[in-house]
């Protein structure tokens, strides 16, 4: 049996007839913005088959570039709106000029100022799909992260050292950043993508992540002061738990010796709220 993405099964969905290449002309691309624009359809489809689109589904997208995952989107879901957010108006007014969809919704501002609470609201869940721009990608998830309530799932491509970064639960790599991200979604690593899918190439290897937002996380006293400890706990990830927590206020003697020998990246989840209900003010 042919395997069918849950898409697909839609009986609104209209494939694309043969993968299209975008105009060669257009804007220049800018350094300043990360632009590097994708061109391998294969990694668009595996995007949009990764998450559940329908009817009532609004879609986001970070970032439109020349209209590559754009126009994908819109050929190959049935989704009721196509939010776009894009800070180069020049590329904004190239999409505008050669994709024209009643669905699309072409943004020209910059996502890190966006209000999610007004300008979101009335358009959750989303599903977002996007190719974020990699020099504010960890800006961009906490803009996510504090508004993820307005959020189903999505699939985001950064460079594949930063979802090493997000996925990782010990070593090299994993931090307190990699623990609140997961505290707060699940996170899937998906295909590796070669820099020459993308022109400009970039010098390095991306990777798509699936997300989905948490809902069930276990309560954390004094959630905020948890976060910040968490920092001092990794602040120099080679040092053990006792050099990086000497210098602060902490009473880390309420510790055992065998803690103390351990260092922040061989400890988990658990056994910092476990530390952190020890230690807390």
């Amino acid at each position: 049996m042919e395997h069918r993405s849950r898409n697909q099964r839609n009986k609104n969905y209209r494939p694309m007839k043969n993968h299209r290449e975008q105009p060669s002309d257009g804007p220049r691309k800018k350094k300043k913005f990360g632009q590097h624009f994708l061109r391998k359809q294969s990694v668009v489809d595996h995007m949009i088959e990764r998450v559940s689109i329908t009817p009532e589904t609004t879609v986001m997208e970070i970032g439109c570039g020349d209209g590559f995952l754009t126009q994908s989107i819109l050929h190959q879901t049935p989704c009721k709106n196509l939010l776009v957010y894009e800070i180069d108006p020049e590329w904004l007014h190239f999409v505008k000029e050669h994709i024209r969809d009643p669905r699309l919704h072409l943004n020209l501002k910059n996502i890190l100022e966006l209000d999610c609470e007004t300008e979101l609201k009335d358009h959750q869940p989303l599903v977002l799909l996007a190719n974020l721009p990699y020099q504010v990608t960890f800006p961009i998830l906490f803009l996510i992260q504090n508004h993820k309530h307005l959020f189903q799932e999505g699939v985001v491509m950064v460079q594949e050292e930063v979802a090493y970064k997000i996925t990782a639960s010990s070593g090299r790599g994993f931090s307190s950043t990699s623990l609140f991200l997961q505290h707060h979604f699940k996170w899937q690593l998906m295909e590796r993508i070669e820099p020459g899918a993308f022109t400009p190439p970039p010098k390095i290897n991306s990777r798509l992540l699936y997300f989905k937002p948490r809902f069930d996380q276990p309560t954390i006293p004094n959630e905020a002061a948890f976060w910040k400890f968490l920092k001092l706990c990794f602040n120099t990830p080679r040092q053990t738990l006792k050099n990086n927590l000497r210098t602060t206020h902490y009473p880390y003697q309420r510790l055992s010796e065998e803690t103390l020998g351990l260092r922040a990246q061989q400890l988990s989840f658990d056994e910092f709220l476990t530390i952190w209900q020890l230690l807390m003010p």
